[in-house]
């Protein structure tokens, strides 16, 4: 289970990552990046709306997605370099019929191109 202190709380913070982070679509989540001025902290938000289900398949989804954020947590800290990041993932309908390790590799593959992205836009060179 993710620490209080990695998980998004306030619907201010939800509306600020989605609006002005960026965005790495999936087959079955939307996840949004956007760094923050803290030190060193990874926060993790979830968005699943009805469209995804009934609130056992919603619930089955978000507990899944919690998991594999919890499971990805280093990958993410190492990817936010010296300030934070937050992380909002939004369910598609798609996911429900998505096992934990296609939901983990979408996370992942996320944090990869994020963290490819950000050194990219600090001049550094692609191998």
């Amino acid at each position: 289970m993710l620490a209080k202190a990695n998980r998004i709380t306030r619907g201010v913070d939800y509306r600020a990552t989605v609006r002005r982070g960026a965005r790495f679509t999936g087959a079955s989540t939307v996840t949004y990046i956007r760094p923050t001025s803290d030190p060193d902290v990874v926060r993790f938000g979830f968005i699943v709306s009805k469209s995804v289900g009934n609130a056992v398949k919603r619930n089955l989804v978000r507990r899944r997605l919690k998991a594999a954020a919890y499971d990805l947590l280093p990958q993410f800290s190492a990817a936010a370099g010296d300030g934070g990041i937050d992380v909002v993932v939004r369910a598609l309908p798609a996911s429900v019929q998505a096992q934990w390790a296609s939901l983990h590799e979408e996370l992942l593959r996320a944090s990869a191109r994020h963290t490819s992205r950000s050194h990219l836009s600090k001049g550094s060179v692609r191998p």
